[in-house]
């Protein structure tokens, strides 16, 4: 999807009602996380948020236009909670481990989302849409992990970007075993411990 095509989707998106927006939400993340990405298609995504598939096809132009429509809404949902969180947090390993604890109970709140994002959408399709950079989200990981390698407290002997895929493949496969081995406890209860083996692993020795 060009930027341009990319911004025209978003604009008729938001003439879209609301409640039409929350049905094809709803579809969207029911459809695309327990099915195949490849065997999901419009006509049901349609049948299920009782909408036309003419509507779905003059709006998005393809089910990867719709899903890519609305996992960017849902990850800018998760940047936003971030920094709120984030508010009035100096330490910068106490920011790291806010971080870190918000994406996992995140997930852990929309294992739909998680599913879709670690499971059934081939990254080799998501990385050629522009909703994959989600710029807001990274640039503001990437402040922190810069401004700690300024301070000399993170490793900087590697790009702040290497600790970055770092923390976040922590992060994935945590969500992915955690669904694989039935959620039978909770992903986020677990943040505290799996950040101080982050922290050990990105921070400067002593």
């Amino acid at each position: 999807m060009t930027e341009k095509n990319k911004t025209q989707t978003k604009t008729m998106f938001s003439e879209l009602r609301p409640d039409i927006h929350k049905r094809l939400e709803a579809a969207v993340l029911e459809i695309f996380s327990e099915s195949d990405f490849h065997k999901a298609n419009i006509r049901e995504i349609a049948k299920r948020a009782g909408v036309s598939f003419s509507t779905i096809y003059t709006y998005y132009g393809s089910k990867e236009g719709l899903l890519f429509a609305c996992v960017d809404i849902w990850m800018g949902k998760l940047t936003e909670r971030i920094i709120d969180h984030l508010q009035g947090i100096e330490d910068l390993k106490e920011k790291l481990r806010k971080v870190f604890w918000v994406q996992l109970d995140y997930y852990e709140k929309n294992p739909g989302l998680g599913k879709i994002l670690f499971m059934t959408l081939p990254m080799n399709t998501w990385m050629t849409d522009k909703t994959f950079e989600q710029k807001k989200m990274i640039n503001l990981f990437l402040d922190v992990l810069r401004q700690g390698q300024k301070e000399g407290v993170l490793n900087a002997d590697v790009r702040a970007g290497v600790l970055l895929d770092f923390i976040l493949g922590l992060v994935q496969r945590s969500f992915f075993m955690w669904i694989a081995r039935g959620q039978k406890e909770s992903l986020s209860g677990q943040a505290n411990t799996l950040f101080e083996m982050v922290w050990r692993a990105i921070s400067c020795k002593t």
